[in-house]
């Protein structure tokens, strides 16, 4: 009998909380609402412009100095570790974080509050499955500070963590299964410690304004410095374990998995979420249909010239093969020896230029917006190609799958698309596409 799925779930009604933020020093009221399936975490800034918000995704990773930093545009919020870490651990999948500054509460330094809050909002399932990543081979990665995460199989989530200060200080190690119960018992307390060599500069320049024993431990020496005894006698190396789990809710989705790290840090714990969003886009494109459907579940070739202005030879979709759902579709092209580029460039070895690739792209993530906006009356145009990446060669005679999601849409108007095409179920290209849609 195959086993029920993990249901998602989402917070039961909206709680708040306010405190200081770590490093402005201002006040800051933090409020968790519910949110639908599929939604994942959003943080909102509430004091400004537009509410705008940002997807708790390893994609919108901006900074991990000292901190998790992510962003969209020009808008930032900083330090969002300790709450997705809460978050994440205690089961909430879909939630909106609305904040009226750029930076949550700090807190005690720990995750405390935040499970406190969780609490008081409820947990409550939903309707959907949740998305896991079920690790099936190693993967590993390092960096030139020492420090090393290597992620195993397993049939839970387990992190196993070895912390170790200059010279190897206040070596500690601790392996926990990261449940609920054991994240709001054995990890969510142990508070955030810094070594006074290293934030003293920082505090000079008063970039930290209110750090204190209030929020932190400090490390001075052999001294431990703290307003309270240690809450266990392996605090630093729990907190490393909070800051793990916070990082790689950047996924975006469950890990099946065992974490082994040694003297973890933010930037190699973002390498590591990096590594696995590549390997679930790469299966994802493997698993992915490879037929062509017809009757509605795509679009021919005069269908796709009824919506875009483009002809021969900038026509870069033959057909769209399917809309999988109202902001995804795939689209392919069949690439021959008959198309023109190839005449000039690389004559005697033809290459397929990667421009003519994120032209694909652009082409089947405006088909995706017309199709939703329901006209074609006007005419799309790029604004920005962001992480954009050429991974193998195409050549003549390859099919291009080009797949496209819309991530972000103002009205009618303007559009954010994530795109890829794959060729023998193996990405070849990807970027992130910002464009915009004037009348014709």
């Amino acid at each position: 009998m195959a086993s029920t799925p993990e249901l998602q779930h989402t917070v039961g009604k909206t709680a708040s909380f306010s405190g200081t933020a770590l490093h402005t020093g201002e006040k800051v009221t933090l409020k968790l609402q519910p949110a639908p399936v599929d939604h994942g975490i959003k943080f909102k800034r509430k004091d400004l412009q537009d509410e705008p918000t940002i997807d708790a995704k390893i994609e919108n990773l901006k900074t991990v100095e000292r901190a998790t930093t992510i962003g969209e545009g020009s808008v930032r919020v900083h330090t969002v570790e300790h709450i997705l870490a809460a978050l994440w651990a205690m089961g909430v999948d879909n939630a909106i974080v609305e904040m009226d500054a750029n930076e949550p509460p700090i807190g005690d330094g720990s995750a405390q509050a935040y499970v406190d809050l969780i609490r008081k909002a409820g947990i409550t399932p939903q309707e959907e499955p949740r998305d896991f990543f079920h690790v099936r081979e190693t993967m590993h990665v390092g960096s030139k500070t020492g420090a090393l995460l290597v992620l195993l199989p397993d049939e839970k989530f387990r992190v196993s963590c070895t912390q170790a200060g200059p010279n190897n200080q206040f070596a500690q190690f601790l392996s926990v299964e990261v449940t609920p119960a054991v994240f709001e018992r054995e990890i969510a307390p142990a508070r955030t410690f810094v070594y006074y060599e290293d934030v003293k500069p920082l505090m000079d320049k008063n970039l930290i304004k209110v750090g204190s024993l209030e929020n932190a431990i400090v490390v001075r020496g052999e001294a431990v410095l703290s307003k309270e005894p240690l809450r266990f006698s392996d605090e630093f190396v729990r907190h490393k374990i909070l800051d793990i789990i916070g990082d790689l809710a950047l996924v975006g989705r469950r890990i099946r998995g065992h974490v082994v790290a040694v003297k973890p840090g933010h930037a190699a714990n973002a390498d590591l979420a990096r590594s696995i969003t590549r390997e679930q886009i790469r299966r994802s494109a493997v698993a992915a249909p490879r037929t062509m459907p017809s009757g509605d579940g795509g679009l021919d070739t005069d269908q796709v010239m009824q919506i875009l202005p483009h002809r021969f030879p900038f026509l870069m979709v033959d057909r769209i093969i399917s809309f999988e759902t109202e902001t995804k579709c795939v689209g392919v092209k069949t690439v021959t020896i008959n198309e023109p580029f190839f005449q000039g460039h690389f004559p005697g070895h033809p290459v397929m230029p990667g421009v003519m690739q994120v032209e694909a792209m652009a082409q089947v993530a405006s088909i995706l917006l017309f199709k939703l906006a329901k006209t074609t009356s006007r005419i799309g145009y790029f604004m920005s190609a962001d992480e954009v990446k050429f991974r193998k060669p195409v050549l003549p005679g390859d099919t291009i799958f080009i797949h496209a999601e819309l991530t972000k849409s103002r009205g009618e108007r303007l559009a954010k698309a994530k795109c890829h095409c794959v060729v023998n179920d193996a990405i070849v290209s990807e970027a992130e596409l910002m464009f915009t849609f004037l009348d014709k």
